[in-house]
């Protein structure tokens, strides 16, 4: 199944939501630090709400720790950045994809430009800088877990 990577997070906020997506969609998300904010901060229960125990989380103290950690488990890491020229839907994507976003003030650095695999775009409309990050990870994760049929079953309605 692919996994969401949040790289040196800034705005608790934005990851609390991207945590409860990934809590909602069984996703395991892995946190690159450092972060700007406590990442056991109450913010994040402010938009993760209580679906943050339901989290598969595992931090990374940084950059390198998580590099370390990528190489020995084979993950692909695919990087959503408006530097991309393929859009997110034109990607291929597999159950070992590895999806990272980047800081909401300042993207992630060259070095993590060229570790990634692969870069993938959410096309917009000319003149417009970029999307909120949990709004982009919620596209770009969408069409990994369609295309790698990783959506958990739906629940039954309650009666």
């Amino acid at each position: 199944m692919p996994r969401l990577a949040i790289y040196q997070p800034d705005i608790p906020q934005n990851t609390g939501t991207m945590l409860r997506l990934a809590a909602c969609l069984d996703v395991p998300v892995e946190i690159i630090e450092p972060a700007a904010f406590d990442v056991s901060d109450r913010n994040l229960r402010r938009s993760g709400m209580d679906y943050l125990n339901h989290a598969a989380i595992t931090r990374h103290i940084s950059w390198r720790a998580f590099e370390a950690w990528r190489q020995e488990s084979k993950g692909r890491l695919i990087l959503a950045t408006t530097k991309a020229a393929t859009p997110y839907v034109d990607f291929a994507y597999r159950p070992d994809d590895i999806i990272l976003v980047g800081r909401e003030s300042a993207g992630v650095p060259d070095e993590v430009h060229h570790a990634a695999q692969a870069r993938v775009v959410v096309p917009m409309r000319t003149g417009m800088r970029s999307l909120n990050v949990a709004v982009t990870a919620a596209m770009i994760l969408g069409e990994a877990l369609r295309q790698t049929h990783s959506f958990p079953p739906p629940a039954l309605p309650e009666t």
